[in-house]
């Protein structure tokens, strides 16, 4: 194609991905990134589409690129660490999500992925700093609400555990609260 672009290649796994179409999706990406093989944006794309495909180890290598050369990307830094978490590697994870939190400590998707790590551990403590600094900073992030409640439960927290329960009653699973 003579008008080929980066972008235009981009956009267009983009649209392919998003109709499940993965293989052709991934193929634009990669030539995307024969014309543009610094940018980190097709990088990332490419990651999340082999992650979504089911291709975690090529998720991981291509996310691990876009880091390379965006080292500052929570986007990237979530993306990555939420793969290493479904590779099993939580020492990965772990570290990815510091690195995340010390570029964006309001970041409320890295402080629930670290509790997700150390509640894996049992190191519950650990996880209840992580998942409560995580509903500090957005009260309706249901996951993390979930996850401190069983935090509570297996530090037995009993009162802990029922506002959490009584507040998840209030917000579907999205983290949209039903109150006015």
């Amino acid at each position: 194609m003579l008008n080929e672009t980066a972008e235009k290649l981009n956009n267009q796994a983009i649209l392919l991905a998003s109709n499940g179409d993965y293989t052709e999706a991934i193929a634009c990406f990669i030539r995307a990134l024969t014309i543009e093989k610094g940018n980190s944006l097709l990088w990332f794309n490419l990651g999340v589409t082999c992650r979504d495909a089911g291709n975690l180890d090529t998720a991981k290598d291509a996310l691990v690129k876009a880091h390379e050369i965006n080292k500052t990307d929570n986007e990237i830094i979530e993306a990555l660490a939420l793969v290493c978490y479904s590779l099993g590697d939580l020492d990965s994870t772990l570290d990815y999500c510091t690195e995340g939190l010390h570029i964006n400590s309001k970041n409320p998707h890295l402080w629930n992925t670290s509790g997700v790590v150390y509640f894996n551990r049992s190191r519950y403590k650990d996880a209840c700093d992580a998942f409560e600094h995580a509903v500090s900073l957005n009260p309706y992030y249901y996951d993390a609400l979930f996850n401190l409640c069983d935090t509570y439960e297996e530090l037995g927290n009993q009162r802990g555990q029922q506002e959490c329960m009584v507040r998840m009653k209030g917000m579907d699973r999205h983290g949209t609260s039903d109150e006015i």
